[in-house]
């Protein structure tokens, strides 16, 4: 690996004193691609992280490392709304081997209670570790002395340790974005040591559930001899020096109030009311949004939807699940096998159940614009969110955030790390079908007044914890950690 020296005499456009604040993410926040005179061009991605963190680094004079989405992409560092863009350059074999097989075909399915089964090769791990060393030397170029660094997620758990390595000076966060799994399952990953070591260079880990970070903390227990207390971990530097590291969870949230306003907008209220239209005008409109992806329970839902038009508890004429699969992974064949299953199941309910100018499931393998998945919000009676395993599950909560009407029902599986905020929530067991279908109905005919006050609830929660409140309270966590110290 580079030293600090060697890293800091590489060509760059960095400024000398380099940046106060530096993300680390797989993905930069914008698309790069090239035009056919091989002009890059960029489009501003739309996820959550993007929106929580562009104000403050703005302000932090920040920069941000990541990929660029096209294997093979080499682009200088670039400027967008005052954030430097950093990108790192993966291979198509990076890709393959890195990305789709150690982060999707390994850690995925190991952090989702091994609802897949995971594939452990050990040229993925190899790949793994040297895109690792990749993002944390540009890092390391980048972060100006003393500087904050926040790592993001699953794809980077050795990001913290090179990095520290390479700069000591630095204050390093990490956030874990999916779920940690409990000892029993994470003890089947044969580079288990290496990853917590990785992990362990970081002063702060962030995790969406408090049950995640006790996961991490027995983990370190088990597989290290370090002293964990409570949340703290305290890990030798070396000639008697000693650091505090903490594992605390910090639920991620969504940019509620702008999502409340998009919501509320002329255009997106006559969009909902013409969905509906569009549907026939159904008594009941349920609605699943998900990644096309097997730990959604996306095929639970839809079977017990399906159970209920056979046994006459929901009427197939007047009612439609609208269910919107974006596409996810496609060259991942546990996701293929996963397509063909939901849209065999859903050929089956609507060759059963429906009618000329009706059926009871429209499918969608599409992805849509924030306004109207907006309107589709608003359109919906019921919303399902059955997932199996996840981390937080943030299309609940734009559900909550576009229901100014106060009108709609939630059911939310147990198993989110949204279930431990969203108490307004009608919970199930995506594994339990009848008890699933028994909560469906509830749902479907609750009382107008029940469903209004659940509703506020849910609301006074979505609006007042935004994503602006979990990046401040993060960051002036990791602000507040101590440094090494002598022992």
């Amino acid at each position: 690996m580079a030293n600090l020296e060697e890293l800091m005499s590489l060509p760059t456009d960095t400024p000398q004193d380099g940046y106060d604040l530096v993300v680390v993410a797989n993905r930069l926040p914008v698309d790069v691609s090239l035009d056919d005179d091989g002009a890059p061009s960029w489009t501003r991605s739309p996820g959550g992280l993007v929106t929580a963190l562009a104000p403050v680094m703005a302000k932090a004079d920040g920069a941000w490392v990541g990929w660029g989405g096209s294997p093979g992409l080499e682009l200088d560092p670039f400027d967008v709304d005052g954030t430097q863009l950093v990108p790192v350059t993966l291979t198509s074999d990076d890709v393959e081997r890195y990305y789709e097989g150690f982060s999707n075909d390994t850690l995925w399915p190991l952090y989702h209670d091994v609802i897949a089964p995971p594939t452990f090769h050990r040229q993925w791990w190899d790949a793994y570790q040297r895109v690792n060393r990749r993002f944390a030397e540009a890092a390391a170029r980048d972060a100006s002395p003393g500087a904050t660094v926040w790592v993001h997620d699953y794809q980077l758990q050795l990001v913290p340790a090179y990095l520290r390595e390479l700069r000591p000076d630095l204050r390093i966060g990490y956030f874990h974005h999916i779920p940690f799994p409990p000892l029993e399952i994470f003890a089947q990953l044969p580079w288990r040591r290496q990853v917590v070591e990785g992990l362990l260079g970081a002063d702060l880990l962030g995790f969406q559930r408090a049950g995640d970070a006790a996961n991490f903390v027995r983990v370190v227990r088990r597989v290290t001899d370090l002293t964990t207390r409570g949340q703290t971990i305290t890990v030798d530097e070396g000639t008697d020096a000693q650091r505090v590291v903490r594992a605390a969870a910090f639920p991620i949230s969504i940019d509620s109030r702008a999502f409340d306003a998009l919501a509320r907008t002329p255009e997106v209220q006559e969009r909902a009311r013409e969905i509906r239209r569009e549907l026939g005008d159904p008594e009941h409109l349920l609605l699943g949004v998900d990644r096309l992806d097997y730990t959604k329970g996306i095929r639970h839902r839809i079977k017990a939807y399906g159970e209920l038009l056979e046994d006459g508890r929901l009427s197939p004429t007047d009612t439609v699940l609208v269910q919107v699969a974006s596409p996810s992974r496609e060259n991942v064949g546990a996701y293929q096998q996963l397509r063909d299953e939901v849209e065999l199941l859903v050929g089956r309910i609507n060759g059963d159940h429906g009618q000329v100018g009706h059926t009871p499931v429209q499918y969608l393998h599409q992805s849509f614009p924030m306004e109207e998945m907006a309107a589709l919000y608003l359109a919906a009676d019921v919303m399902l969110v059955t997932a199996l395993r996840d981390g937080m599950n943030l299309v609940a909560k734009e559900y909550v955030a576009a229901r100014s009407d106060d009108r709609g029902a939630l059911v939310l599986s147990e198993f989110t790390g949204a279930a431990d905020e969203l108490s307004g929530a009608v919970l199930v067991n995506p594994h339990d079908i009848d008890g699933m279908k028994d909560r469906i109905v509830a749902a479907v005919h609750l009382d107008a007044r029940e469903s209004r006050k659940r509703m506020r609830q849910l609301r006074r929660r979505v609006l007042s914890h935004d994503v602006a409140a979990w990046s401040d309270e993060f960051l002036a966590a990791l602000t507040a950690m101590p440094g090494s110290s002598r022992g």
